[in-house]
């Protein structure tokens, strides 16, 4: 079953920004139950994420700076898909800007929401395997300031249950890909 495949009917646009990435909207709409009144939401093309392995069992993730939060986020590597791009593209092509590392082999995870009570974006999940290091350093965006951090997956879950800085997309693809890591006890 395809997500969000239930409309409500626009009544009205009250407010529309377009932003670089996002468009938020203010609407009067109808709700498939028959109620209707305002609605705040961000539309934004959707997401990929990787959760990359190394031959060694590292998780690779990357520190980045995030405005909002005013400070470093931990992070798997992730991207925003462009107009009529594959996720898989999006997510090959952030992984060797972000971090430096091709994938030889990839798995679907399946995908989610991130945040439906206001936003419709949706994060395809990839787990990437066989990872090499490419000779030349990432580069990544202009716009990014990201630290490469390598992790080995019990490492990354005491950082979650010590509440470091983690977003939500990368918690929750690392349980997605887990059962398919094969660990072994460190």
């Amino acid at each position: 079953m395809p997500l969000g495949n239930e409309p409500a009917k626009i009544i009205q646009n009250k407010l529309r920004y377009q932003g670089r990435k996002f468009t938020f909207n203010v609407d009067r709409v109808e709700l498939p139950n028959g109620v209707t009144g305002e609605w705040e939401s961000i539309h934004h093309p959707g997401g990929a994420l990787a959760v990359p392995m190394t031959p060694d069992g590292k998780l690779v993730l990357v520190k980045q700076y995030r405005f909002p939060t005013q400070g470093r986020v931990l992070e798997f590597p992730a991207g925003t898909l462009e107009v009529g791009e594959d996720p898989a593209q999006t997510i090959a092509r952030e992984i060797e800007e972000e971090t430096g590392y091709r994938a030889g082999k990839w798995h679907n995870l399946g995908e989610f929401f991130l945040a439906p009570g206001y936003c419709d974006e949706i994060i395809y999940a990839f787990l990437a395997q066989d990872l090499e290091q490419l000779a030349v350093q990432p580069a990544g965006d202009e716009d990014e300031d990201i630290e490469i951090v390598l992790m080995t997956p019990v490492e990354f879950e005491a950082a979650i249950y010590s509440g470091e800085a983690i977003d939500a997309k990368s918690i929750a693809a690392y349980f997605l890909a887990k059962p398919l890591l094969n660990l072994t006890e460190e």
